[in-house]
């Protein structure tokens, strides 16, 4: 074996396993499956132009050189982003973690329970320090859930508001650059009129349903917001804030001002730079707002023995169930950002926090009151962390960048300074040192920092926060070592066992892809620096950009959009601005066949497009038809047509090529969603097919771990007629010539996780990323022809192939009383993840190996499902009381002294032999999915009342 192949490491069957699993197939070779399984006309004649493949150990170098490229100045920049400490025990025991980084969303919630509790403190937090009744479980950026607040207030109008028309939206002209250029985007075709302005000459007119303001000003002014908040209410109009979490320790919490919405970044809290993200958002608002609430919330809930658990509460999959009628689409969170977020804050506590808090403005106050000394004025009367100086920004921004230091300058007669958790009195004297040479004076050198405060006494915070317990009992790194370690064991993760989720690709995430993340010189880059200082990410960047774009078939790539849905969102806009440049701003409607991916409708309506239903085969092709149909009669205003390819039914449609013809001719672009990429690369692509714009989703098809509901990356790449419009941002120039407005908060978007993509393109090469593909697709067929006979695989290609996922049906085993569910359910039993449940196809299972797995762990699973294709035939619809319903079963039920079920305490746990090696036990049995949301606590509640849950 070659040791030095990343390849041979990264994917799962050997090649003495090879023979087996073709036999088991029906076919003589790779190449002849693959030749059943993908239409002739869309393969690609030659292979991937991409460098060739190198070694982890290469590699380890490679990106060690690049890293290096990166000019780690002490930077002071601030507009949401500031240098945190992320303190060791959380960057070893879960960043560095793939117990952590490798689960999958927390639909199971059986297997969950460690990461849903880690969100519940995430919420906690959140709600306690903005005052609020109710937070949810992280959003993508700070400038996204800016843009979900002002949607969620135009959705909750009130009656009288909807009637008249109401639509404007007010934003203070003191709110970040990014944030107001990724709302105007998005306010575009919400139907809101937003308006930029100065608050405190705003007029309050009935014409505006909601308002929003930065918490402290993006120069650094605290304004005291009191009367404005009171004013609005006045007029009904209803208030967001855009507020800086670590301030709120030492200011008045928003909600006790009576806000609707609080906002903002949890980046601070622990998480590296990383030259943009990936960062958790947090977003709190209201309990009367909570089913408007966009993403996830956890909750409190019972199991079916009435101990308290925990899931995924309320809208769960709102884009799903609501589709085009969802006023949100957001898909992923950032999750493992928010979980490292939340024990920061059970690692600080209370009183840890407020230390924090106060050094930062301590140091603050010692910098204004040095710069006074030296004859500078200090514009802002109140602030935590950032001074606003007088100053000619051109001569100070050659005499910083000369030491190493990066300021924000908002104009050319000022410079913006923002302290932050990192910096100590020796880095508080080389800025006086700056400022000192600029005025050709002597530096007076501080040696210990004021003890005044800058903030009136008046929006000063007196309320307590993290009170709940975790927030103080976890202060010593043994301890937080070991309470995340219990949380850990709680969840099943792909460290335990292959996690098989049609659509969601749970592959090896290598940990040479992963180390690099964890370099200070990839970690500490703020995103707004000049570019001169971030070559190594610029390299890696443009070269992943170029990368993607040559494995699609395409002109150009946008990594802005930093989840799949931002992705889909961006690649509408684009496709709109498109139209709008040829004077055909009236195109708008796009057609979305039946089968598609709940969040494409919800993307199309956020993009200002009418969805029109294509419909389905009775194979579960589109109807071509009917498609054809659609498109000529909305030919004078058909924007575009959303396709998923493979099917989302896991299937190469062989009239693919016929269909996107049929947009084309009629004046419409085509759209694909590039869920399933992962069975295309290296073998066909989405120019071969004839689209036009197409997302990735980096997380799965390009290894970046989904981490328990994200980060992800959505990046998308465009055919050259769409190359002027992708997306810009308002800081540092990214984008087409005619580029749409920002679709997140930083120019890169989650910069920090695209290396994990890069070193995969990088590690594998032509040749690797080609045989992915191909095994991922056979890994997939041999599961379906295990299954044969025991399962009905739903649809398959014209030669009886699947793609790399499968639907399998479980609705005939109704007559026997047992449901999807209990099959899911039973697979914990069997230390298996369930696949998706119940989507595309209610009452179904769709099963994807992924490339990464070997053929015993596929037999492993097969044989799980055959066994369990037993015991449903056992099963009786008279007879409830069976091994099916009563599943999961915990350790607590096999070790009771009483067992009065109708089959042994062997067969409940350990249904297959190889389990007595390696048994996943679930911390708590099936839970009660309705209670939760009859009875809404998404808080840590006090000790006794989760007793008595």
């Amino acid at each position: 074996m070659r040791t030095d192949s990343f390849a041979l490491r990264h994917i799962g069957p050997k090649a003495e396993n090879l023979q087996e699993m073709l036999d088991t197939i029906g076919v003589d070779s790779i190449e002849q499956l693959i030749y059943e399984t993908i239409p002739d006309d869309i393969r690609l004649e030659n292979p991937l132009n991409l460098p060739k493949a190198m070694s982890e150990n290469q590699y380890a170098e490679h990106i060690k050189k690049l890293s290096e490229k990166n000019k780690l100045y002490k930077t002071y920049i601030g507009l949401g982003y500031h240098q945190s400490i992320l303190p060791a025990v959380i960057q070893r025991n879960i960043l560095e973690n793939p117990g952590w980084y490798t689960a999958y969303t927390p639909y199971q919630a059986e297997i969950a329970q460690g990461r849903l509790e880690a969100l519940l403190n995430f919420q906690t937090m959140v709600s306690d320090l903005t005052g609020m009744e109710l937070a949810n479980a992280s959003l993508l950026d700070e400038s996204t859930a800016a843009a979900e607040a002002m949607a969620l207030l135009f959705s909750v109008r009130e009656r009288d508001q909807k009637k008249a028309n109401v639509n404007k939206f007010f934003v203070s002209q003191q709110t970040l650059p990014q944030t107001i250029s990724l709302m105007e985007t998005r306010a575009n075709f919400l139907g809101i009129d937003m308006v930029v302005g100065d608050h405190e000459e705003f007029d309050f007119s009935e014409e505006y349903f909601g308002a929003l303001v930065q918490y402290p000003g993006k120069f650094g002014q605290i304004f005291d917001y009191k009367e404005f908040v009171e004013n609005c209410k006045a007029a009904n109009i209803k208030t967001a804030f855009a507020a800086d979490i670590l301030s709120l320790v030492m200011l008045q919490a928003p909600g006790e001002l009576g806000v609707d919405v609080v906002v903002g970044t949890t980046q601070r809290f622990g998480i590296p730079l990383g030259y943009g993200g990936p960062h958790a958002a947090f977003f709190a608002t209201r309990e009367d707002f909570k089913r408007n609430l966009p993403g996830r919330i956890i909750g409190l809930t019972k199991d079916v023995d009435g101990n308290s658990a925990l899931r995924m509460a309320l809208q769960t999959r709102e884009q799903h169930i609501k589709r085009d009628k969802a006023t949100s689409n957001i898909c992923t969170a950032q999750v493992l950002l928010a979980v490292m977020a939340g024990m920061y804050a059970v690692y600080h506590g209370p009183r840890g926090l407020e230390y924090i808090a106060g050094i930062v403005h301590a140091t603050a106050v010692s910098l204004e009151d040095s710069l006074k000394k030296l004859g500078f004025e200090q514009q802002n009367s109140a602030y935590f962390d950032t001074l606003h100086v007088k100053v000619d920004a051109k001569s100070l921004k050659t005499i910083a960048e000369k030491h190493e230091i990066n300021f924000f300058y908002p104009d050319s007669e000022s410079a913006c300074i923002s302290i932050n958790e990192t910096t100590t009195t020796d880095d508080l004297n080389a800025i006086i040192s700056v400022f000192a040479e600029l005025k050709d004076k002597e530096a007076t050198e501080v040696s210990e920092l004021s003890s005044e405060i800058r903030i009136p006494e008046s929006l000063q915070r007196t309320s307590e926060f993290l009170t709940h317990e975790v927030f103080n009992l976890y202060h010593s790194e043994t301890e937080l070592m070991r309470y995340i370690k219990k949380l850990e064991r709680k969840d099943l993760s792909l460290n335990h066992s292959m996690i098989s989720l049609g659509s969601c690709t749970m592959k090896l995430n290598a940990a040479s892809e992963m180390l690099p993340l964890s370099n200070p010189q990839w970690g500490n880059l703020h995103p707004f620096v000049p570019v001169d200082q971030a070559q190594g990410y610029q390299t890696i960047l443009k070269e992943l950009e170029d990368q993607l774009t040559e494995i699609t078939g395409f002109s150009a790539t946008s990594l802005q959009p930093n989840s799949g849905a931002q992705g889909e969102y961006a690649g509408l806009m684009v496709i709109r601005a498109y139209h709008e440049a040829n004077g055909d701003s009236h195109r708008n409607i796009c057609l979305i066949p039946s089968s598609a991916h709940g969040t494409n409708p919800a993307s199309a309506v956020m993009a200002g497009m009418k969805v029109i239903v294509t419909k389905a085969t009775e194979n579960g092709n589109i109807d071509v038809d009917d498609l054809r149909e659609k498109a000529l009669k909305h030919k004078d205003n058909l924007a575009a047509l959303m396709v998923t390819y493979p099917s989302t039914h896991g299937v190469f449609e062989s009239a693919i090529r016929e269909v996107t013809n049929i947009i084309h001719e009629n004046g419409g672009q085509v759209y694909m969603d590039g869920a399933n990429m992962n069975a295309q690369v290296g073998l066909t692509n989405p120019g071969k097919i004839g689209a036009d714009v197409c997302h990735l989703n980096l997380h799965k098809t390009f290894a970046i771990p989904h981490g328990g509901g994200g980060p992800g990356v959505g990046p998308i790449c465009v055919a050259e007629q769409l190359k002027p419009f992708l997306p810009g941002n308002p800081v540092i120039k990214t984008g087409g010539d005619q580029a749409i407005g920002a679709i997140s908060s930083a120019p890169w978007g989650s910069a920090l996780v695209c290396l994990i993509s890069y070193g995969y393109i990088k590690m594998l090469g032509t040749g690797g990323l080609q045989k992915a593909t191909e095994y991922a697709i056979l890994n997939a067929n041999y599961i379906k022809e295990r299954l044969n006979g025991h399962y009905k695989t739903l649809y398959s290609g014209e030669r009886g192939r699947a793609a790399h996922e499968m639907i399998v049906d479980c609705r005939p085993f109704k007559e026997k009383g047992i449901e999807v569910t209990d099959i899911a359910k039973r697979l914990i039993d069997y230390g298996f993840h369930a696949p998706t449940v119940s989507f595309p196809v209610a009452g179904t299972v769709m099963i994807e190996p992924t490339e990464s797995e070997s053929k015993p762990e596929l037999d492993r699973f097969c044989d799980a499902l055959i066994s369990i294709r037993k015991e449903i035939d056992e099963a009786s619809v008279d007879e409830p009381n069976n091994v099916l319903k009563n599943a999961p079963h915990t350790i607590h039920m096999l070790t009771a002294n009483e067992w009065n079920l109708p089959y042994t305490r062997e067969k409940a746990a350990y249904p297959l032999s190889h389990l007595h090696d390696n048994k996943f036990w679930p911390s708590v049995r099936r839970v009660d999915e309705a209670y939760g949301d009859r009875n809404l606590m998404c808080t840590c509640p006090p000790t006794e009342e989760y007793a008595e849950v």
